[in-house]
């Protein structure tokens, strides 16, 4: 929480002293004595006077003051807002490994289907590009927000070879700045999704030098590891058919997202898969912005002293 006044807040020292001098007076002494003939009823009033009650109103008005100064001094919270603009970059590996049939129908079929979901439920004025990549990353559609022309490029999306994660990265770091060239050099928030099922085996750049260009632009790379350790991919080769095994690399894919402040998740299913686009559209689309609350303090501080005024009023000792 920071304040527009925080000098007001010095204000708060008051209050102890307060509390100081309230004890003082109720433990002064009185001048005068009292002749009063019914003892019994005045010991019962004497009693009452004493119990917790007494020094409700006081707490209560204490801590009206406190809720007044500090809105006084105009105090500002972060919360999470939606955020208006963005550029959201979808790297997808089309690698041979992602015909594997560990994740249903296929890995590619998949995710095919879960991203077409995920992109309708984005907001409107985000920009959306798709990067492909196997033995090399390709611009399957540059980032704009005709969502059409992003969910045509998912659709035609089809297994090659290779795997070139670190190309990926440097390739979906060129689509979000070229969207901001797009508008004329304004900068808008950009993020990659960057989903994967297996290690690197291609590429000119390695997996960490991808991940420190988008650091570099400040661009958070979120990473998913599609698939299961069982993974397998079937190749008929000259009359045989040839089994190999294609394991996600979980390991790489979160070193990527650690290092650019991004998140990192894994995704054995469908349903994983969907989970993990979901918790990564929520947390694109929203950004953390400071805002004013002086009127609730306010709003609070005054309905504490009409509470300390009721207090008083029904707990004040009365003489028959």
């Amino acid at each position: 929480m920071s304040f527009a006044t925080p000098l007001l807040l010095l204000g708060l020292l008051l209050l102890p002293l307060l509390v100081l001098a309230y004890r003082r007076l109720e433990r002064r002494p009185s001048k005068f004595a009292v002749r009063y003939t019914n003892l019994d009823v005045l010991a019962s009033v004497v009693d009452s006077t004493r119990s917790w009650r007494r020094h409700a109103g006081l707490a209560l008005f204490l801590l009206a003051l406190a809720a007044l100064l500090v809105g006084f001094a105009r105090p500002s919270m972060m919360r999470l807002a939606d955020r208006e603009e963005a550029t959201i970059v979808l790297v997808i590996d089309v690698s041979g490994s992602m015909q594997a049939e560990d994740v249903e129908p296929t890995r590619l079929e998949a995710a095919q289907r879960v991203v077409r979901d995920f992109m309708k439920e984005l907001p409107k004025r985000f920009k959306v590009g798709v990067v492909a990549f196997s033995e090399t990353a390709e611009v399957a559609a540059p980032a704009s927000d005709d969502r059409q022309l992003a969910i045509d490029a998912i659709d035609y999306l089809y297994p090659q070879r290779g795997t070139a994660i670190g190309d990926a990265v440097a390739r979906g770091v060129e689509v979000a700045r070229a969207a901001d060239a797009g508008d004329r050099g304004v900068a808008r928030p950009a993020a990659i999704l960057l989903l994967s099922d297996g290690s690197q085996t291609e590429g000119i750049l390695l997996p960490e030098e991808g991940a420190a260009r988008a650091k570099s632009f400040k661009i958070p790379v979120y990473t998913i590891a599609l698939g299961t350790p069982e993974g397998i991919v079937e190749f008929n080769r000259f009359g045989g058919t040839r089994i190999i095994p294609v394991p996600p690399d979980p390991a790489t894919l979160r070193q990527i997202a650690t290092s650019t402040g991004g998140r990192f998740y894994e995704a054995e299913n469908v349903d994983d898969l969907r989970e993990a686009y979901d918790k990564m559209g929520s947390l694109v689309s929203k950004v953390e912005r400071k805002q004013e609350v002086t009127f609730a303090f306010l709003a609070g501080g005054l309905v504490l002293l009409l509470a300390a005024a009721a207090v008083a009023v029904i707990t004040f000792p009365r003489l028959p």
